[in-house]
Protein backbone atom coordinates (compact mmCIF):
# COMPACT_ATOMS: atom_id res chain seq x y z
CA UNK A 1 0.00 0.00 0.00
CA UNK A 2 1.17 3.60 -0.60
CA UNK A 3 -0.38 4.86 1.96
CA UNK A 4 -2.52 4.07 5.32
CA UNK A 5 -6.21 2.89 4.41
CA UNK A 6 -8.68 5.69 5.17
CA UNK A 7 -12.18 4.04 6.03
CA UNK A 8 -13.36 6.07 9.25
CA UNK A 9 -11.60 8.87 10.93
CA UNK A 10 -12.92 10.56 14.47
CA UNK A 11 -10.40 12.85 15.62
CA UNK A 12 -9.86 16.27 17.28
CA UNK A 13 -8.91 18.77 14.31
CA UNK A 14 -6.58 22.36 14.30
CA UNK A 15 -8.53 25.58 13.24
CA UNK A 16 -6.79 27.77 10.68
CA UNK A 17 -9.46 30.41 9.54
CA UNK A 18 -7.48 32.05 6.90
CA UNK A 19 -9.00 32.23 3.37
CA UNK A 20 -6.98 32.42 0.07
CA UNK A 21 -3.86 29.95 1.64
CA UNK A 22 -1.76 29.27 -1.50
CA UNK A 23 0.48 26.52 -1.83
CA UNK A 24 3.79 28.88 -1.28
CA UNK A 25 2.22 29.90 2.13
CA UNK A 26 1.37 25.91 3.00
CA UNK A 27 5.58 25.31 1.83
CA UNK A 28 7.81 27.79 0.65
CA UNK A 29 9.61 27.37 -2.24
CA UNK A 30 12.80 27.37 -0.62
CA UNK A 31 11.71 23.57 0.28
CA UNK A 32 11.02 21.89 -2.82
CA UNK A 33 14.68 20.61 -3.08
CA UNK A 34 13.80 17.39 -2.13
CA UNK A 35 12.02 14.49 -4.11
CA UNK A 36 11.48 12.17 -1.45
CA UNK A 37 8.29 12.86 0.63
CA UNK A 38 10.08 12.69 3.98
CA UNK A 39 10.84 15.81 6.37
CA UNK A 40 8.64 18.26 4.61
CA UNK A 41 6.11 18.11 7.56
CA UNK A 42 9.12 20.42 9.55
CA UNK A 43 8.27 23.48 7.40
CA UNK A 44 4.51 23.06 6.89
CA UNK A 45 3.43 26.86 7.12
CA UNK A 46 7.35 27.63 7.47
CA UNK A 47 6.74 31.34 7.55
CA UNK A 48 4.05 31.36 9.81
CA UNK A 49 5.69 29.16 12.38
CA UNK A 50 8.84 30.58 13.06
CA UNK A 51 10.53 33.47 13.60
CA UNK A 52 13.72 34.37 11.35
CA UNK A 53 15.86 32.73 14.03
CA UNK A 54 13.73 29.79 13.93
CA UNK A 55 11.73 30.12 17.56
CA UNK A 56 8.47 29.24 17.18
CA UNK A 57 6.04 31.95 16.92
CA UNK A 58 3.69 31.65 20.30
CA UNK A 59 0.55 33.08 17.81
CA UNK A 60 0.26 30.19 15.39
CA UNK A 61 -1.44 27.81 15.47
CA UNK A 62 0.26 24.62 15.37
CA UNK A 63 2.90 25.98 18.03
CA UNK A 64 -0.60 25.78 20.49
CA UNK A 65 -0.68 23.11 22.61
CA UNK A 66 -4.36 22.64 23.07
CA UNK A 67 -5.16 21.78 19.75
CA UNK A 68 -4.04 18.43 17.97
CA UNK A 69 -5.53 15.90 15.47
CA UNK A 70 -5.44 14.41 12.20
CA UNK A 71 -7.44 17.26 10.79
CA UNK A 72 -6.68 20.71 9.76
CA UNK A 73 -10.02 22.83 9.13
CA UNK A 74 -9.26 25.82 6.88
CA UNK A 75 -10.64 28.62 5.59
CA UNK A 76 -12.02 28.88 2.18
CA UNK A 77 -10.25 28.78 -1.06
CA UNK A 78 -7.25 26.53 0.69
CA UNK A 79 -4.39 25.32 -2.01
CA UNK A 80 -4.28 27.72 -4.10
CA UNK A 81 -1.30 29.21 -6.36
CA UNK A 82 1.32 26.69 -7.90
CA UNK A 83 0.51 23.69 -8.52
CA UNK A 84 3.38 22.26 -6.03
CA UNK A 85 3.11 18.33 -4.93
CA UNK A 86 5.12 19.32 -1.75
CA UNK A 87 2.07 21.42 -0.44
CA UNK A 88 0.41 18.28 0.34
CA UNK A 89 2.81 16.03 1.08
CA UNK A 90 4.39 18.56 4.11
CA UNK A 91 0.39 18.21 5.19
CA UNK A 92 0.42 14.44 4.85
CA UNK A 93 4.16 14.66 6.64
CA UNK A 94 3.06 16.82 9.46
CA UNK A 95 0.19 14.12 10.06
CA UNK A 96 -2.90 15.52 8.89
CA UNK A 97 -4.95 12.94 7.23
CA UNK A 98 -7.70 15.52 6.02
CA UNK A 99 -8.15 18.48 5.37
CA UNK A 100 -11.72 20.58 5.52
CA UNK A 101 -12.65 23.91 4.24
CA UNK A 102 -15.77 25.17 2.10
CA UNK A 103 -13.55 25.27 -1.14
CA UNK A 104 -10.29 23.66 -2.42
CA UNK A 105 -8.07 24.79 -5.87
CA UNK A 106 -8.46 21.75 -8.11
CA UNK A 107 -4.90 20.68 -8.45
CA UNK A 108 -4.45 20.61 -4.61
CA UNK A 109 -7.31 18.59 -4.03
CA UNK A 110 -6.13 16.18 -6.49
CA UNK A 111 -2.42 16.59 -5.32
CA UNK A 112 -4.06 15.44 -1.98
CA UNK A 113 -6.29 12.58 -3.12
CA UNK A 114 -2.99 11.22 -4.64
CA UNK A 115 -0.92 10.60 -1.49
CA UNK A 116 -4.01 9.74 1.19
CA UNK A 117 -4.90 13.08 2.21
CA UNK A 118 -9.11 13.69 2.25
CA UNK A 119 -9.69 16.93 0.95
CA UNK A 120 -13.51 17.46 2.57
CA UNK A 121 -15.81 20.56 0.89
CA UNK A 122 -18.49 21.42 3.21
CA UNK A 123 -20.64 24.57 3.08
CA UNK A 124 -19.84 27.88 4.41
CA UNK A 125 -22.25 27.73 7.25
CA UNK A 126 -20.66 24.29 8.59
CA UNK A 127 -17.53 25.39 8.28
CA UNK A 128 -18.12 28.47 10.63
CA UNK A 129 -20.16 25.65 13.10
CA UNK A 130 -16.90 23.53 13.29
CA UNK A 131 -14.68 26.52 13.79
CA UNK A 132 -17.19 27.89 16.77
CA UNK A 133 -17.16 24.41 18.27
CA UNK A 134 -13.23 23.85 18.34
CA UNK A 135 -13.20 27.56 20.04
CA UNK A 136 -15.31 26.84 22.39
CA UNK A 137 -13.79 23.33 23.14
CA UNK A 138 -10.22 22.87 21.13
CA UNK A 139 -10.91 18.79 21.70
CA UNK A 140 -13.78 18.97 19.70
CA UNK A 141 -14.08 16.07 17.34
CA UNK A 142 -14.80 15.94 13.95
CA UNK A 143 -15.97 11.93 12.30
CA UNK A 144 -15.63 11.32 8.71
CA UNK A 145 -17.23 8.44 7.08
CA UNK A 146 -15.48 7.88 3.67
CA UNK A 147 -17.85 5.17 2.74
CA UNK A 148 -21.27 7.24 3.16
CA UNK A 149 -19.26 10.39 2.39
CA UNK A 150 -20.70 11.91 5.25
CA UNK A 151 -18.60 14.67 7.38
CA UNK A 152 -20.12 15.43 11.31
CA UNK A 153 -19.81 17.80 14.01
CA UNK A 154 -20.08 15.08 17.08
CA UNK A 155 -20.44 17.68 19.89
CA UNK A 156 -23.64 18.66 18.26
CA UNK A 157 -24.42 15.67 15.66
CA UNK A 158 -24.96 18.38 12.77
CA UNK A 159 -23.23 16.86 9.77
CA UNK A 160 -23.17 17.06 5.90
CA UNK A 161 -21.76 14.82 2.93
CA UNK A 162 -19.41 15.31 0.24
CA UNK A 163 -18.58 14.73 -3.19
CA UNK A 164 -15.62 12.69 -4.17
CA UNK A 165 -14.18 10.80 -7.25
CA UNK A 166 -15.33 7.27 -7.29
CA UNK A 167 -11.92 6.37 -8.83
CA UNK A 168 -10.42 8.00 -5.95
CA UNK A 169 -12.37 6.76 -3.47
CA UNK A 170 -12.19 3.31 -4.14
CA UNK A 171 -7.93 3.72 -3.90
CA UNK A 172 -8.53 6.02 -0.72
CA UNK A 173 -10.17 2.86 0.92
CA UNK A 174 -8.10 0.41 0.00
CA UNK A 175 -4.65 2.65 0.48
CA UNK A 176 -4.13 2.44 -3.03
CA UNK A 177 -1.95 5.02 -5.21
CA UNK A 178 -2.51 4.56 -9.13
CA UNK A 179 0.18 2.14 -9.24
CA UNK A 180 -1.15 0.06 -6.50
CA UNK A 181 -4.16 -0.03 -8.09
CA UNK A 182 -2.97 -1.17 -11.63
CA UNK A 183 -0.84 -3.41 -9.87
CA UNK A 184 -4.14 -5.25 -8.38
CA UNK A 185 -5.60 -5.74 -11.33
CA UNK A 186 -2.62 -7.72 -12.49
CA UNK A 187 -4.33 -10.85 -12.88
CA UNK A 188 -7.47 -9.50 -14.95
CA UNK A 189 -4.96 -7.91 -16.93
CA UNK A 190 -3.29 -11.05 -18.13
CA UNK A 191 -6.20 -12.91 -18.07
CA UNK A 192 -7.10 -9.87 -21.03
CA UNK A 193 -3.95 -10.43 -22.40
CA UNK A 194 -3.50 -14.33 -22.73
CA UNK A 195 -7.29 -14.62 -24.09
CA UNK A 196 -7.28 -11.01 -26.25
CA UNK A 197 -7.13 -11.77 -30.06
CA UNK A 198 -4.85 -8.52 -30.68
Amino acid sequence: MAYDKFTVLKSSAVPLPIENVDTDQIIPARFLKATERKGFGDNLFRDWRYNNDDSPKEDFVLNNDKYSGKILVAGKNFGSGSSREHAAWAIYDYGFRCVVSSFFADIFRNNCLNIGILPVQVSGEFLNSIFEAIEADPTTELEIDLNTQKITLLVTGQSEGFAINGYKKNNMLNGYDDIDFLQSLKEEIGVYAETSPY
